[in-house]
C-alpha cells in the first residue's frame, strides 16, 4: 500500500452558503475550492495549511444525509480558548475535559454534524 494522506472529507449540509460562512467565520477555515460543476458547486474548505480538505456537500450532490457525520477530530493548541470562542459564537460546547491522550470537547455544525476539538498532551 502507498497511501500519503486522505484529500477530502465530506461533510453534508443542508445549506452551502450557511456552512460556507460557519467554517470561514466561526472556525477560521479558508476556502480551497469554491465552482460550479454542470449543476452542482464544489464547495471545499480546510484549516490553513492543512493537508486534507472538507467538502461541503449540498444537496443533490450524492446520497448524503446533513448531520449524519460525526467524531470528525480537529487538532488545536488551545481548546479552551477554541471553545470560549465557539460558545460566544453561540455554539453549544461539550467539554473541554481531560483525557489520557490530552484536553478534548465536543461541537456540532449547524446540521448537526461533530466534530471534537483536541490539545494533543505532549509526548504522546
Amino acid at each position: 500500500m502507498n497511501i500519503t494522506h486522505a484529500s477530502f472529507l465530506t461533510l453534508p449540509v443542508s445549506d452551502q452558503d450557511r456552512a460556507l460562512a460557519f467554517y470561514t467565520q466561526v472556525l477560521g477555515f479558508e476556502v480551497r475550492a469554491d465552482r460550479q460543476v454542470g449543476s452542482m458547486r464544489w464547495l471545499q474548505v480546510a484549516p490553513k495549511g492543512a493537508q486534507t480538505v472538507f467538502t461541503l456537500s449540498g444537496p443533490g450532490m450524492g446520497d448524503f444525509l446533513p448531520g449524519s457525520t460525526q467524531g470528525i477530530m480537529l487538532v488545536t493548541a488551545d481548546v479552551d480558548a477554541d471553545c470560549a470562542n465557539l460558545a460566544a459564537a453561540g455554539i453549544e460546547v461539550s467539554g473541554p475535559d481531560d483525557v489520557p491522550w490530552g484536553r478534548m470537547a465536543g461541537f456540532r455544525d449547524l446540521d448537526g454534524n461533530g466534530l471534537m476539538l483536541l490539545t494533543e498532551k505532549e509526548g504522546l
